[in-house]
């Protein structure tokens, strides 16, 4: 488990396992048939009994959050039970509530309560992604590992994945498409070098080699997903957003001389815009100093 730097946004806590059991049904992925112990009542299992689940979609955790559960779990205790399921060595296996199960371990518990299920290999793991995805903390390669895993192994389209994890199939769509990136920019998005949208904007190049350099040059200048999806259209279509100068129109010789004489006459700009003997005269002025010299000149003050 590696850690990254705290986030300056704080994120949500996503809708949990109650939004995920019971589930959704569909033909592809049916909902697992469970045995709760003790009516589903959680029940308090000592934190050293339990094992991390080797099926964890969450790669990274964030050191700093984790502080901050520890103190409320102190002072509060925790709140939503974690869920795991018995092992043939008598132990327990975590299928989700790492965080709290950590945080409990930082606080100094001895025991933490937990809801028992018995559930397959299989079960646990769909039950962990699923959960995992449901919340906003996951890095956005995270979530497109999570998206992946649940179409190669558990044969779900992307409209059955939205449904089980309350997003959208566009969202699913594009958080999947972030495997096609090389594997250096997934380590930046990984890392929180690049963002979803920066990713996302860098796919449209073709090239590796064009995303890599072209994620260089974002990074190091700290463009903003904007900034980026122009900079890739740019790359794209070089000519595109150059806008040939405009020529500038000819002024009549006598209209040229007029506009000489005024603003010799008034120590300010003066433009005249003739249109076969009709159009204005523009004076511009820098401060009210000006405009006040302006209006003695024109009001004979």
């Amino acid at each position: 488990m590696t850690t990254i730097a705290p986030d300056t946004k704080r994120r949500a806590l996503g809708k949990g396992l109650d939004s995920l059991l019971p589930r959704v049904h569909t033909a592809a992925a049916p909902a697992p048939a469970v045995i709760e112990s003790e009516g589903g009542k959680p029940r308090e299992i000592a934190l050293d009994q339990i094992d991390r689940n080797p099926l964890q979609t969450r790669s990274l955790m964030n050191e700093e959050q984790l502080a901050e559960l520890a103190t409320s779990i102190i002072a509060n205790g925790v709140v939503q039970p974690i869920l795991v399921r018995p092992q043939a060595n008598g132990r327990f296996q975590l299928i989700a509530g790492e965080r709290r199960w950590r945080a409990s371990q930082m606080a100094g518990k001895e025991t933490i309560p937990a809801i028992l299920r018995q559930v397959s290999d299989e079960q646990a793991m769909e039950i962990t992604i699923v959960e995992n995805l449901q919340r906003t903390d996951l890095n956005a390669m995270e979530q497109a590992r999570a998206f992946d895993r649940l179409s190669r192994e558990f044969h779900m389209t992307q409209e059955q994945m939205a449904a089980r994890t309350g997003k959208d199939r566009v969202t699913v769509s594009n958080f999947m498409r972030l495997l096609k990136l090389p594997e250096s920019i997934q380590m930046r998005v990984e890392a929180g070098e690049l963002s979803f949208g920066h990713a996302r904007a860098l796919l449209g190049l073709n090239q590796n080699s064009e995303i890599e350099k072209a994620a260089q040059h974002v990074a190091s200048l700290s463009l903003s997903v904007r900034q980026t999806e122009a900079y890739v259209q740019n790359l794209l279509f070089p000519g595109r957003n150059k806008k040939e100068p405009k020529p500038e129109p000819p002024v009549d010789p006598n209209v040229r001389e007029v506009e000489d004489r005024l603003q010799r006459a008034l120590g300010l700009k003066v433009r005249i815009e003739d249109n076969k003997g009709r159009g204005k005269v523009i004076i511009e002025y820098a401060d009210l100093t000006d405009f006040d010299t302006l209006l003695e000149q024109l009001a004979g003050e």
